[in-house]
Parts: structure tokens; C-alpha cells; sequence
């Protein structure tokens, strides 16, 4: 592969200056694309060039494959990094930037396309021999089927659309008297939100966590795992809070899930990075799903390992291979990262609008990734992500004590935010113990609704 020279960001908000700072530590010149509704963005300020890509609506701006195309066209950008989200697992565009020269920043068409179908996705798993939840062994078609094989697994089970995200097209049932409907709900939102009905079957964990592995390779056969994340902390199957490492598993186990991981990708060959999901429960692993991109919670990796995925990423698609081997890895205390919305802490009604004051934490082992500033609009078009609050610690309490103060001196006025939520949280108990699973946070926040 050529030398990168420069590279077009194909996102916007906190996710695109993070981008944008890597590619400045490397000398690599950049450009942002962006929306009407972005022209005052701070990636659209600090990049060396900017294009209008279209109006506010993503589906005319950000997921216009066309415009960026030309975008790179008419920069003479080499390389496309797609941050997450919008295009960054989207096969088609992988195909259409490598037709026209243009290096993607991320796993091949191939890859995408096998893991972004969960059906597909599981079955490569299981040959890679990485551990799966009991399930169908493909779509679940009939009602007939949809009987047949919940008997086979045992209730509860879990109905997922096979092109699935966000908890849409997925559905509980615990009974054989409600599986009927919950097959047929899930089939026709899966049709609503991806234009696919199709759904297939898991066995229901009770209690489990959420354990994802961060892997790398090369694309050459070579692989390494990063450790993994507790992103457990959830709402309607949105992470809200996420840790490295998890306080539910010791070091023999991270490690062990870990190789399989990395095993996995060698023989896969996969390029770039990627993220393994997993449900945890009774110290046993279950492979959800893989995410073929860079992961928002990335920054809690890096602070606990010292490497730059983004950096990687640059590295990898350049040809330049890993910077480092699994035995150069080393897991350095604890990082936890919090979610900043521009929400309503209590009812998450989205708070677009104008920051009038903004004044983030500092200090030792504190980091803030957000385009947000004072005067800054929020717009009501896109995701509420408005920053990550990141904080790193030699323990977890000092992580925790740490992470009580940063959010104490966050200020973020005129619009409201998820920011008392997060204060609620570092005080509890529970969430001191490490003491939760991926349904804590919705009883908690049913309870204290109450």
C-alpha cells in the first residue's frame, strides 16, 4: 500500500476531531467533510481543508457515499478514515473508495460483510472457536420453526434481527405463550429500522455482563488482543458507562479470552482494529457480535495500554503493520469512561441547543474528548453524544475517587445533560463494588424514578 498523505474524515462531532489530532501527530494533512448544519464544528476549524457535503439530514450529508467520494475527488485525499457509526461498517463504501484508489481506514468489504450479519457473524465465530450463546443455527423463518427451536434451547430466549443494532428487532420471551408474538414483533421491527425481517434465536442470559475484547491484526495473519472493556452499565442496550479492566474477571481470564480472540483474527486475517462482544455469566463467555470499527469507548484501551488506536488504525491500513507484539502489551491500573449526552439526566429527552458556559475537568489522568465549546450549537439532528469524560487511575479507587472529582468541576450550561446521572452513579454502592450487570442500570433508574 502507498505511503498516506492525506486523509478525509468521514464523521463529525467528538469522534472526528479525535481523528483529526491523530493525523496531526503523524504529519498527515486532513479534511473535513460536514453538513450545513456542522460548519462551525471544531474538526471543520482545526482541519486543514473542509467540504460541504450537504444538507443537515444524515441521509443526504454523512451517509452520502457519493458526495464524500467526490470530496476526496476534489482534495485529492488519498484515504478515508469512517470514525464509528455512518459509513465505518458499511461494505459498499469499503468496495466504491478501493474502486477509486481511495484507501478505507478499516477491515476489508469482506470482513464487514461477514460480520455485520449475525447469522453469518456467529457461525464464522463458532469456526474460529470462539465461544457462542446456544442458538439457532441460522434464521428463524416460522412460527413452526420459532417453537421447534426455542424447546431445543429452553426458555427464556432472546428473538435478534440478523442485521441488527441498539436493541431494535430484539425481543424476550420466557414462555411459549408469548414467543408467538415476540417472533413477529421482532420481525417487523427489524423490517422498519434495516429493510431485512430477518430474525434468529439465542438462549436468554439471566444476570450476564457485557465483556468486549479489543483485537488487532495486520491483514497478514498476524493478531493481537488489547485487553478487554466492561460496558455493562446500559440503557435500552446503549452504553453509558464503560471500564478497562473489568471488575468481574481476573487475569488468567482476560488473557484466555483474550488469545482466543487474537487466535481468531490470525486466522481470520483480519485488518485493523475490531472489537469481540461478549455476554459474561458464570465464568463463561458468549460471542454476541463483532464490530468490524473503532469503538466510542476506545479511549479506556488506550489509557490502560498506551497505545494509539487511531494511530494503529493509520499505521495498519498504510501497510506499515502492528507497532507492537502481544508480549509488548501491558495492562498499566484502571480507566473508566462516561458518556456525556446532551440529554435530561432523568427523562433522556434530547437537550439540543446552545452551550452557554463550558469548563472541562483537568488533571492527572483526565481526558475529555468533545468538539463541544461555549457558544457551540448542539444540533437536533444527529446522536446526543456531546463528549467522553475518560479517567485513569493505578486502581480502581483511585480511579473512582478520580472520576468524583472531574465530574465535579464539569460545567456544561444551556443545555441539559446527562451529567447528574453520572454523579449519581460514582456514589453508589453497587457501582463501587463492581457489583452490576447489563440490567442494573434500568432497575436503577426505575427505581429511582419511582
Amino acid at each position: 500500500m502507498p505511503i498516506i498523505s492525506k486523509i478525509l474524515i468521514a464523521n463529525r462531532g467528538e469522534i472526528a476531531l479525535r481523528v483529526l489530532r491523530a493525523c496531526k501527530e503523524l504529519g498527515i494533512a486532513t479534511v473535513a467533510v460536514h453538513s450545513t448544519a456542522d460548519g462551525d464544528a471544531m474538526h471543520v476549524r482545526l482541519a486543514d481543508e473542509s467540504v460541504c457535503i450537504g444538507p443537515p439530514p444524515s441521509r443526504d450529508s454523512y451517509l452520502n457515499i457519493h458526495q464524500i467520494v467526490a470530496a476526496c475527488e476534489i482534495t485529492g485525499a488519498d484515504a478515508v478514515h469512517p470514525g464509528y457509526g455512518f459509513l465505518s461498517e458499511n461494505a459498499k463504501f469499503a468496495d466504491i473508495l478501493d474502486a477509486h484508489g481511495i484507501t478505507f481506514i478499516g477491515p476489508t468489504a469482506e470482513h464487514i460483510r461477514i460480520m455485520g450479519d449475525k447469522i453469518t457473524a456467529k457461525t464464522t465465530a463458532q469456526q474460529l472457536g470462539i465461544p457462542v450463546v446456544p442458538g439457532s443455527d441460522g434464521e428463524v423463518k416460522t412460527e413452526a420453526d420459532a417453537l421447534k427451536t426455542a424447546r431445543e434451547i429452553g426458555y427464556p430466549v432472546l428473538i435478534k434481527a440478523t442485521a441488527g443494532g441498539g436493541g431494535r428487532g430484539m425481543k424476550v420471551a420466557r414462555t411459549e405463550e408469548d414467543l408467538i408474538e415476540a417472533w413477529s414483533t421482532a420481525r417487523t421491527e427489524a423490517a422498519a429500522a434495516f429493510g431485512n425481517e430477518s430474525v434468529y434465536m439465542e438462549k436468554y442470559l439471566g444476570k450476564p455482563r457485557h465483556i468486549e475484547i479489543q483485537v488487532f491484526g495486520d491483514g497478514e495473519g498476524n493478531a493481537i488482543h488489547l485487553g478487554e472493556r466492561d460496558c455493562s452499565l446500559q440503557r435500552r442496550h446503549q452504553k453509558v458507562w464503560e471500564e478497562a479492566n473489568s471488575p468481574a474477571l481476573n487475569v488468567e481470564q482476560r488473557m484466555k479470552i483474550g488469545q482466543i480472540c487474537a487466535d481468531a483474527m490470525k486466522k481470520l486475517k483480519y485488518r485493523g482494529a475490531g472489537t469481540i462482544e461478549f455476554l459474561y455469566e458464570n465464568g463463561e463467555f458468549y460471542f454476541i457480535e463483532m464490530n468490524t470499527r473503532l469503538q466510542v469507548e476506545h479511549p479506556v484501551t488506550e489509557a490502560i495500554t498506551g497505545i494509539d488506536l487511531v494511530h494503529e488504525q493509520i499505521r495498519v491500513a498504510s501497510g506499515g503493520g502492528l507497532s507492537v507484539t502481544q508480549d509488548e502489551v501491558h495492562f498499566q491500573g484502571h480507566a473508566i469512561e462516561c458518556r456525556i449526552n446532551a440529554e435530561d439526566a432523568r427523562t433522556f429527552v434530547p437537550s439540543p441547543g446552545t452551550i452557554t458556559h463550558f469548563h472541562a475537568p483537568g488533571g492527572l489522568g483526565v481526558r475529555i474528548d468533545s468538539g463541544a465549546y461555549q457558544g457551540y450549537r448542539i444540533p437536533p439532528y444527529y446522536d446526543s453524544l456531546i463528549g467522553k469524560l475518560i479517567v485513569h487511575g493505578r486502581t480502581r479507587v483511585e480511579c473512582m475517587m478520580r472520576l468524583r472529582r472531574a465530574l465535579d468541576e464539569f460545567v456544561v450550561d444551556g443545555i441539559k445533560t446527562t451529567l447528574p446521572l453520572f454523579q449519581d452513579l460514582v456514589s453508589n454502592q453497587d457501582i463501587a463494588n463492581g457489583d452490576y450487570d447489563i440490567h442494573w442500570l434500568e432497575n436503577y433508574l426505575a427505581n429511582t424514578s419511582a
